[in-house]
């Protein structure tokens, strides 16, 4: 059985489960499932997979989606975002009207294990075998409950491929190109598979989870984890996700890292160039990724004067959502007349591709004068900062003032500029610890001492 499943992943043309094939009652029930595997659906419940359906911000662009193409991209746009409600027929209606509970669950456990095999990667080809049989990573699972079989599909990216490569169903555009950035870079090359990442308690490496898969089952060096979290700090904030917020934030924290090369010495009148690069250190396919037209990453570049007054800013957000001046890193789709659009399923190219590869980098320079009157040293500061999408975009789909897209900071750097020689060799030299020093130290040691005492050690 094992052979066999794995030949037909590597070696057969398989067809995908099609719309309307199945039933949803074919399908267990998450609480069930939670009987045996509490931890690993504690840590599905509540992520962005969890969420794929009810995302409210899904919903409303699936919607205008819908309403633009007369329906065309009903089928294809929920497949990966509610697959029982497809494969059993219950999309469309998109408004979700005929949808069971199971269905709106969105990528679901059963859904998952009972994914029996694959047609390739992109547009979700997934072919579906609900019943007693759940396949998985392990080729010496034992369960009580159902059967137990091995797939090496659960250990690859293809896997994963299967929903986060998209091409436009009409024009074959590719508008989401994660797996194949993947693939072709050099994560791949080296052996690194998305579940790597995504799947395990390290952020952007991998770190081994020991544990056991389900209760009573055998102890294992690694279990993957199913939180599976990307960087959206906007939708899991807006459902109250708190727990997937913070790991969203964190990972994005960890993607990228900045280095600056900015002169020691600046004189009054001079004009000082700041050359800021960004590496993707952290990401395997390219930052950002997905529905890349919407996400936005850009510098925000500050320099102030040693009072405080600014003398250079780009990249703020102003009151009203946008973000001033800066160049943005996504991709930008253009519609039938060549002009950019915001919705995928409208677009029929790509303008332009300004984002950054795995472990590429990219540089900006940055030009300002030094005022008159400045006060030294300057302070420069560059933040990376992230935002899940346009502000105007989410007024527009929910009216004005009821969601705010954080904007995350995800790493920044700092550097100063001195008026000469001597002040830059007075700052890197390190301070002698004079009576307020020591007095400092003697007070902490009174005060280890007075603890120690109180509690008798």
């Amino acid at each position: 059985m094992i052979a066999l499943c794995t030949i037909t992943f590597n070696a057969l043309a398989v067809t995908p489960t099609a719309h309307g094939e199945l039933s949803s009652d074919m399908f267990t029930d998450s609480n069930k499932c939670a009987q045996c595997h509490a931890i690993t659906h504690d840590q599905w419940e509540g992520t962005m997979h969890y969420n794929a359906y009810e995302d409210p911000f899904y919903q409303k662009e699936v919607l205008a989606a819908s309403n633009d193409t007369q329906g065309i991209v009903d089928e294809f746009c929920s497949r990966c975002h509610t697959p029982i409600g497809v494969v059993s027929g219950e999309i469309p209606p998109i408004g979700g009207s005929d949808l069971s509970a199971i269905a709106r669950e969105g990528v679901h456990c059963d859904l998952c294990h009972v994914i029996s095999g694959s047609n390739g990667t992109g547009n979700a080809p997934f072919v579906v075998s609900p019943g007693n049989i759940k396949w998985g990573p392990f080729d010496d699972s034992r369960a009580a409950y159902h059967e137990s079989e091995y797939l090496e599909l659960y250990t690859t990216s293809e896997y994963c491929g299967m929903c986060h490569d998209v091409t436009h169903p009409l024009n074959g555009l590719v508008v989401d190109d994660t797996y194949t950035v993947w693939k072709e870079g050099p994560y791949a090359e080296e052996g690194v598979v998305c579940q790597d990442c995504h799947m395990t308690s390290g952020i952007t490496k991998f770190e081994a989870n020991p544990g056991r898969a389900g209760s009573g089952a055998q102890k294992r060096e690694h279990i993957s984890t199913h939180a599976i979290v990307g960087g959206n700090a906007f939708v899991t904030e807006v459902l109250g996700e708190e727990k997937y917020r913070e790991m969203a934030v964190e990972r994005l924290e960890k993607t990228a890292t900045l280095s600056i090369d900015a002169p020691q010495i600046g004189q009054r009148g001079d004009n000082v160039s700041l050359n800021i690069s960004i590496t993707n250190s952290g990401a395997g396919h390219k930052i950002p990724t997905g529905v890349s037209e919407i996400r936005q990453m850009w510098l925000a570049v500050s320099v102030k004067d040693g009072s405080g007054k600014q003398v250079y800013n780009t990249g703020e957000v102003y009151d009203n959502g946008t973000v001033g001046n800066a160049k943005m890193y996504n991709t930008v789709l253009g519609d039938a007349q060549g002009q950019p659009t915001l919705s995928f399923w409208l677009a029929q190219s790509i303008l332009e591709d300004n984002r950054i590869p795995p472990r590429g980098t990219v540089s900006e320079k940055h030009t300002f004068r030094i005022p008159e009157d400045v006060t030294y040293p300057l302070a420069a500061e560059a933040t990376l900062k992230y935002r899940s999408a346009p502000q105007d975009l989410i007024d527009h789909l929910f009216e004005e003032d009821v969601y705010e897209v954080p904007v995350i900071s995800m790493t920044e750097i700092s550097t100063n500029i001195y008026e000469n020689e001597e002040a830059a060799e007075d700052a890197a030299t390190p301070a002698t610890p004079g009576v307020g020093a020591l007095g400092s130290v003697t007070i902490l040691l009174c005060a280890a001492y007075y603890y120690m005492e109180r509690r008798e050690i």
